[in-house]
Parts: C-alpha cells; sequence; structure tokens
C-alpha cells in the first residue's frame, strides 16, 4: 500500500483546501487515502460536505502541530 498523498493547505483559507484535495484525489487511484493539513476551521465543514457530495470516504480528523490533519479515501 503507498502511503498518503499529503496537502499541505495550512494557512489558505477555505474554499482552497478543498480545491487542493479535489486536485489530489483526482490524481489518486481508488483506494487511495489523501491527508489535507488545514488551519482553516471552515475545512471542518467542508471537508466532509464535499466528500459525502462526491461519494468519497472522509476518514475523519485529527488534531496536527498547526490545525488538522483531515483523511480522505478515494471511492469509485
Amino acid at each position: 500500500m503507498d502511503p498518503p498523498t499529503l496537502v499541505d493547505a495550512l494557512g489558505k483559507p477555505c474554499p482552497l483546501p478543498v480545491i487542493e484535495l479535489a486536485k489530489a484525489v483526482e490524481q489518486a487511484s481508488v483506494g487511495d487515502e489523501v491527508v489535507v493539513l488545514s488551519d482553516d476551521a471552515g475545512a471542518k465543514v467542508d471537508i466532509p460536505v464535499w466528500c459525502r457530495m462526491k461519494g468519497h470516504t472522509y476518514l475523519g480528523l485529527a488534531d496536527a502541530e498547526v490545525g488538522w490533519s483531515f483523511r480522505v479515501r478515494r471511492s469509485a
């Protein structure tokens, strides 16, 4: 299994973390994981909603050194 793709969106306001997530997921294979680092509180809402809208699996978030890390798995 490949390591997750890391998207560093620290310091970028929403919707930029979601836009960068979308680009990374587009490049990923089905089943691959993408991790987004963001310090924008809006990402806590926007990333799970985007995953539901696009049919990808939102695996959750964790506190990071700065902000949070969001894990997403590409579905079909």
